[in-house]
């Protein structure tokens, strides 16, 4: 990579391509010896369905909380692999935007590291893929990490 990043974007959801695009975010941050944003955004209304109607404050809070402590999680293991500055970041809203323009514009981000998926094929039917859109619409670079699963299907063909 000739280019150096600073501030790199790992937005991260929870789903099972959680560890390999942070994993994928670490090594360019410390390549690059550089600052690590880990961003979670919550979408309000994909709770208000789960929970049948309006969602209290309370629900909102707790739920929140449980992520800013996933991502304290993710922060230490970034710290502990080498990556010299680590910021965590929760956002309520529509993941599309603030992803792939919002949060880049406010911090400066050069390179965003999002994973290919973390839908299932009906999910990514319905609204439509994050990284599809971040792909397309970001104001930066965009780095997307596959599934080692789907690295090794592509492999046998």
């Amino acid at each position: 990579m000739d280019q150096q990043y600073k501030n790199i974007l790992a937005p991260v959801d929870g789903s099972k391509a959680t560890d390999p695009v942070l994993d994928k975010a670490i090594e360019v941050a410390k390549l690059n010896n550089t600052h690590l944003d880990i961003l979670n955004v919550l979408e309000v209304n994909q709770f208000s369905d789960t929970y049948g109607g309006a969602v209290s404050g309370d629900v909102i809070y707790k739920l929140s909380e449980d992520v800013q402590s996933r991502l304290t999680e993710l922060k230490q293991k970034a710290l502990d692999a080498g990556v010299p500055s680590v910021d965590i970041h929760v956002r309520f809203g529509n993941p599309k935007p603030v992803i792939a323009r919002e949060f880049p514009a406010d911090h400066d981000t050069q390179l965003i590291v999002i994973g290919s998926t973390g839908l299932t094929a009906v999910e990514r039917l319905m609204i439509g893929s994050v990284t599809n859109y971040v792909s397309r619409s970001a104001i930066c670079d965009v780095l997307i990490v596959k599934p080692s699963e789907l690295a090794k299907m592509g492999k046998e063909k």
